[in-house]
C-alpha cells in the first residue's frame, strides 16, 4: 500500500473510475444509489446525481466525455455528460449489471457470473463474450472491472481478491491478494466487501476501495514470494 485517502464510509461502492484527477464513483442500495465526482485527496463529493429510489446503482466507467452507469436488476444503463452529469441517454441490456469498463473500442460488462460481455459503445449491442477461467475452472462472481494495460482487473465477489484477466481468451493471468488491506476499523463502523478499482492511465497509479470503507487506497503490485 502506497497511500490511504479518505473515503465516504456511507458509500456502498459499486463502480470506480479515475479521470483527470477526479474519482468517479457509483454507489448502490435502493433509495441511496448515486453517481458522484469525488476529490481524491479529501474524499469529498464535488458533484452528485441521485438515482431514483427503485434503482440499485452498479458499475461506472468514463468513456470519452461520457460517464456510463449500470443498474443491478433493472436492465437499464445511463449515459451522462462527464462534466455536468446531465443525462444524455438510457440503454438496456438483458443481463444483470455488475461492473463495467472499456478497452477504448468496446465496453466490457460483468453480470456476476463467469462471463464478460463486450458491447458496442454507441449502440450498446452485445458484440462478443468470453468465459473467465482459472486453472481450476470458471471464475464466477465477476464484479467491478477496470481495464489496466491490456488486462481486465475484476473484483471477485465476495472476496478480497482481484483477478487479472486476458480479455481475448478469458484466462486469469494472475491474482491480486488484498486480505488485510483495510486493517482495523473503528467500533461500530460497518464495512462490506472489497469493491472498486480505478486506474490513473497518465501516472500509472492503481486505486482500490470497498463498500462502506472509510479509506480508498493507492496500491503497488508486488510478486508473491
Amino acid at each position: 500500500m502506497i497511500k490511504a485517502y479518505p473515503h465516504d464510509p456511507k458509500a456502498f461502492t459499486e463502480g470506480l473510475a479515475f479521470e483527470d484527477g477526479i474519482i468517479y464513483e457509483g454507489t448502490g442500495r435502493y433509495g441511496l444509489s448515486d453517481l458522484r465526482q469525488v476529490n481524491l485527496e479529501t474524499g469529498r463529493s464535488l458533484l452528485v446525481h441521485q438515482l431514483p429510489d427503485e434503482l440499485f446503482g452498479e458499475g461506472v466507467t468514463v468513456y470519452g466525455n461520457k460517464v456510463i452507469q449500470l443498474t443491478w436488476q433493472s436492465h437499464t444503463g445511463f449515459v451522462y455528460d462527464k462534466h455536468t452529469f446531465e443525462l444524455i441517454r438510457e440503454f438496456s441490456y438483458p443481463m444483470e449489471g455488475w461492473g463495467i469498463t472499456h478497452d477504448g473500442k468496446r465496453l466490457i460488462l460483468s453480470d456476476g457470473t463467469s462471463t464478460l460481455h463486450f458491447l458496442d459503445p454507441e449502440t450498446f449491442a452485445e458484440i462478443g463474450r468470453v468465459e473467465v477461467r482459472a486453472r481450476d475452472g470458471p471464475v464466477a462472481g465477476l464484479n467491478e472491472l477496470e481495464y489496466v494495460r491490456g488486462e481486465v482487473y475484476a473484483n471477485i465477489w465476495p472476496s478480497d481478491r482481484i483477478a487479472r484477466i486476458d480479455p481475448q481468451t478469458g484466462q486469469v493471468t494472475g491474482w491480486i491478494e488484498l486480505k488485510g488491506l483495510l486493517g482495523e476499523v473503528p467500533a461500530g463502523q460497518p464495512v462490506d466487501v472489497l469493491n472498486g478499482i480505478a486506474y490513473d492511465k497518465r501516472d500509472g497509479r492503481l486505486f482500490v476501495t470497498g463498500k462502506l470503507w472509510p479509506n480508498l487506497f493507492e496500491i503497488e503490485l508486488a510478486p508473491i514470494k
